[in-house]
């Protein structure tokens, strides 16, 4: 058995209008949800062996942060060019390419690509996953490049909103 985290970047700020896409940092609410959202997972136990990240920084900020209230250190998170506007055949690409030996990876990005990836993979009805949003999906395979559509299950699908306020 497989197991893919997959969780969208947090609430980006938009306060700076020059400033490239990529560089976008997290605003006031993306800072709040990831930590709460990190340590949702860890309250459920959900830890996987690595993490691979965009390198765009509220992606890889979100990672941080995550990987943090997961017991990881920023210097173990794993960024890789691929993710960063990836479609969904892009975002496979980059699983199929996992070692076998990892049974569960976090892979953190962006939309659309993460929501699309999920219906190709799940067919879960997930319209959106919103920022910060999580979906953790299982897969009855040995090996990561036999990762193909519509074969895995949703486990977890959680979000900023459903934390109580």
């Amino acid at each position: 058995m497989k197991t893919l985290t997959l969780v969208r970047h947090a609430k980006s700020s938009w306060n700076h209008p020059g400033l490239a896409d990529f560089k976008r940092p997290l605003n006031k609410r993306g800072e709040r949800d990831a930590p709460r959202m990190g340590s949702r997972l860890a309250a459920q136990h959900i830890r996987p062996q690595i993490i691979v990240s965009s390198p765009a920084v509220r992606a890889l900020t979100t990672a941080e942060v995550v990987a943090s209230a997961l017991g990881f250190q920023p210097a173990e998170i794993i960024t890789d060019d691929r993710i960063f506007h990836a479609y969904s055949d892009q975002l496979l690409d980059v699983i199929r390419d996992f070692d076998a030996s990892l049974h569960h990876v976090m892979l953190v990005g962006h939309n659309p690509g993460l929501t699309d990836l999920v219906e190709q993979l799940a067919q879960a009805g997930i319209l959106n996953i919103p920022t910060c949003g999580i979906v953790v999906l299982g897969f009855s395979v040995d090996r990561w490049q036999d990762v193909s559509d519509a074969a895995g299950e949703m486990l977890l699908f959680d979000y900023p909103k459903n934390i109580p306020e």
